[in-house]
């Protein structure tokens, strides 16, 4: 995993001052997702993990979110602070990958074999990793169709397939 804050953007409120919120970018497993969180939400997550894991140090609390300069410190280092975090644990607390949005899976039992996958942890991944993306209520190939119309696309694929000599005319 690799998380990154490229930017933050100052939002003013009518009930509240206003307030800087940091835009992450995370990589995982070849995917990327934005959140955007507010140093309150970063503040409130060091103090939950500094109760289960050796955290790193956060950028202090007390700074004038309105400064351009400031507000590019305080974006590098917790920046930083994300990327500590994910190097020095090997496995990172639900709450973070919560933090993040990122889905937590169950780790997987480790090839043993030769160094390469085994069988069963393929089947594993797969299950976990793919989902259905289209569902019939009924076998279009199996059920007769529910018009007198041919089906043309499925004619020119078995054509194609089973008489490609043969030019249309």
């Amino acid at each position: 995993m690799e998380v990154y804050i490229p930017s933050f953007r100052y939002e003013e409120s009518d009930l509240e001052r206003g307030y800087t919120v940091f835009k992450i970018e995370v990589l995982m497993n070849g995917r990327k997702h934005f959140v955007e969180k507010r140093y309150s939400e970063f503040h409130a997550l060091h103090k939950k993990l500094k109760k289960c894991i050796k955290t790193p140090e956060i950028p202090s609390k007390h700074v004038r979110n309105w400064v351009p300069k400031v507000l590019e410190q305080r974006r590098q280092g917790l920046e930083t602070y994300l990327q500590a975090v994910i190097l020095e644990n090997e496995e990172l607390p639900k709450l973070f990958l919560d933090f993040l949005n990122v889905r937590h899976l169950p780790s997987l039992p480790k090839a043993e074999s030769y160094g390469s996958f085994d069988e069963t942890e393929s089947e594993e991944s797969s299950k976990l990793s793919h989902q259905p993306v289209l569902l019939f209520l009924r076998d279009p190939y199996v059920l007769p169709a529910a018009s007198d119309f041919p089906n043309v696309v499925i004619e020119g694929v078995l054509h194609g397939i089973f008489y490609p000599h043969l030019q249309p005319r």
